[in-house]
């Protein structure tokens, strides 16, 4: 009889175990869901329960939990782990989580039993993407570039605690675990223990008890933060500069990181186009100047760091004909080339396509569009 109610007791917690935390549920989709389907959903719902939204302590909870699924399912090896073994750390630690759990630690499963619980670390919260509209002068020359970006910094009143005190204290509830054993009897002499998450706390193990003026609590507040990153010369256009840590601040996660797009402002390239290492120009001159030469034209040019300015002198004898779609090449006047060694200088070549002016008609100059560059 005793046997008997061992195993009725062992199936008991094993269902318990199963039925944990469903991750696909949690985000509002399928289990065959795309990584972008997983992303979209992911992205939706942290905007309806950002603690910066929500006041009330249900959301934030909510917020973590959002956090913790996507954490999983956005990585490939995790989510795989979780459909295969019902853990994302694969076979051997056996979490159970709805009904992707196949595979059970029997040890930690009686840990679990008699008041365990397995810790992990925070999640990390999605990097922060960043476009910088830059001119081609600045890829050229390099530049500090100096930006303000909002963002969810720490509150400045409670050192993102989200006390007035500035200081999170232990819940009395369950003693700062985070975690409350509930024992239940089952009848026939059956007792089940489980740990479930403190609602007195939302399983962080500390409470506010003077929420801030300022953030409500939160620990959060929205601010601008100031930046200086290096663009060195030659830099290539679309390449990104990563700032580790600086993405979004979030209570109880941490944080990602602040990508930066270097992009180019088309609009301000004086003419040129950039493609790789060289630049390109397109330069109409008159039907008379392509018979007949003997004319000079003066092209400002990027210059240096320093603002200097310089210029492309375009120079022909008279006699020289220049025919329509003529190429000339002006050696070392491309793009700047980045190498190890600082102190060896390369660039590429500027190529100067003529177009001839028709009177009385159009010229024959190409429309390239960003596409082709």
């Amino acid at each position: 009889m005793r046997f008997i109610t061992y195993l009725l007791s062992l199936l008991l917690f094993i269902t318990f175990a199963i039925c944990k935390k469903d991750y696909y549920q949690i985000l509002g989709v399928e289990k065959t869901s795309s990584e972008k389907e997983i992303k979209s959903a992911y992205r939706q719902l942290t905007l309806k329960y950002h603690p910066d939204k929500n006041n009330d302590s249900k959301a934030h909870d909510k917020f973590i939990e959002i956090g913790e699924a996507y954490e999983v399912l956005s990585n490939k090896e995790k989510r795989k782990n979780y459909d295969t073994y019902g853990d994302p750390d694969g076979p051997g630690h056996g979490h159970g989580h709805g009904d992707g759990a196949h595979g059970f630690d029997f040890g930690e499963m009686f840990g679990q039993f008699f008041g365990g619980q397995k810790q992990r670390g925070p999640p990390k919260a999605d990097n922060v993407q960043l476009n910088l509209n830059i001119p081609l002068k600045d890829f050229y020359t390099g530049k500090l570039l100096e930006f303000d970006v909002n963002m969810m910094n720490s509150c400045p009143s409670c050192d993102g605690t989200g006390s007035q005190d500035k200081q999170r204290h232990t819940c009395s509830k369950c003693n700062g675990q985070g975690s409350i054993l509930v024992t239940r009897q089952l009848g026939l002499g059956m007792i089940q223990q489980m740990n479930l998450q403190c609602d007195e706390c939302g399983g962080i193990g500390k409470v506010v008890k003077h929420k801030c003026k300022k953030c409500h609590g939160q620990g959060i507040f929205k601010g601008p933060r100031h930046y200086e990153i290096y663009l060195r010369a030659g830099q290539p256009r679309d390449s990104h500069h990563v700032l580790n840590d600086e993405g979004d601040k979030h209570p109880f996660m941490e944080p990602g990181d602040l990508i930066i797009n270097l992009r180019e402002e088309f609009d301000k390239s004086w003419g040129f186009r950039r493609v790789a290492n060289n630049l390109y120009r397109t330069e109409p001159i008159t039907l008379h100047e392509s018979i007949n030469g003997g004319w000079t034209r003066k092209i400002k040019f990027f210059g240096d760091e320093e603002g200097e300015d310089d210029y492309i002198i375009l120079k022909k004898e008279k006699g020289d004909v220049i025919m329509d779609g003529d190429v000339e090449i002006v050696k070392g006047k491309g793009m700047p080339i980045i190498t190890e060694d600082d102190d060896v200088e390369l660039f590429g070549d500027l190529f100067i396509e003529y177009k001839v002016i028709v009177p009385g008609g159009k010229t024959n100059k190409k429309d390239i569009s960003k596409d082709e560059l």
